[in-house]
């Protein structure tokens, strides 16, 4: 579904990312670990159109989109579920939710009644300002945001920062139903055991480049994983 080959990023004079190439097949989980500075949100950006290339192609369903403006990557079928939330404080949750299908003219009920199964705590919340949420609630509605547009791919970036670990593993829980629903999920995720755990591919980036891949399953049994990001000695 999406193919991403020998990417740079620059800001200024400084080289964020350095020529990167990983693919997502579709209906898959795929996560991007690594250190901050590591130019994981810069990637997702990238592929969002929030941020220009300076070097490298984006693929998608087979068309370059590489200098595709970000709304239309949206209209595609490609969103970005950002760090921090960042939902509008002062708008009730179902207004909230109603944001994300901004560029759909079609009836969204379904949709609405979808992502309140998917998240009832919302559904209870409907009418209350989405500025007195919990941060838990507050990311489960930018998550239920996205789904809105109907993507094809969801790219979320650190949608466990700041959750205590029972949200956190009801999040995760969820980004896996949405999954097995038919949405690709390409995930960006400092827990590193919890993204490897639903994550079907697994790439590991070090100062702007990848430094290893592999599936999840096998990265979470890898001794320099464990050590470095899962806080495990080696033996």
């Amino acid at each position: 579904m999406l193919k991403v080959e020998n990417l740079k990023i620059n800001y200024g004079g400084i080289e964020a990312v350095k020529g990167i190439s990983f693919s997502v097949p579709d209906r898959s989980v795929v996560t991007l670990i690594g250190a901050n500075g590591a130019g994981k949100s810069s990637t997702l950006r990238t592929i969002a159109g929030l941020v220009k290339a300076s070097h490298g192609s984006i693929q998608f369903d087979g068309e370059d989109i590489t200098t595709l403006p970000a709304a239309k990557r949206v209209k595609k079928g490609i969103v970005l579920c950002p760090e921090g939330r960042r939902v509008f404080p002062d708008m009730t949750v179902l207004e909230n939710i109603k944001i994300g299908a901004y560029l759909r003219k079609d009836d969204l009920s379904s949709d609405i009644e979808r992502v309140y199964s998917l998240f009832p705590r919302l559904k209870e919340r409907h009418w209350q300002l989405a500025g007195t949420l919990s941060g838990g609630e507050q990311q489960m509605l930018a998550v239920a945001r996205s789904l809105m547009s109907q993507p094809k791919i969801m790219m979320l970036d650190e949608p466990s920062l700041g959750l205590a670990p029972i949200i956190v593993q009801e999040i995760f829980e969820i980004l896996k139903k949405i999954n097995e629903e038919g949405t690709t999920i390409l995930l960006i995720e400092q827990n590193a055991n919890m993204a490897l755990k639903i994550a079907d591919q697994a790439y590991v980036m070090e100062t702007g480049r990848i430094a290893m891949e592999g599936s999840g399953e096998a990265l979470l049994r890898n001794d320099e994983i464990q050590s470095a990001y899962l806080g495990k000695k080696k033996a």
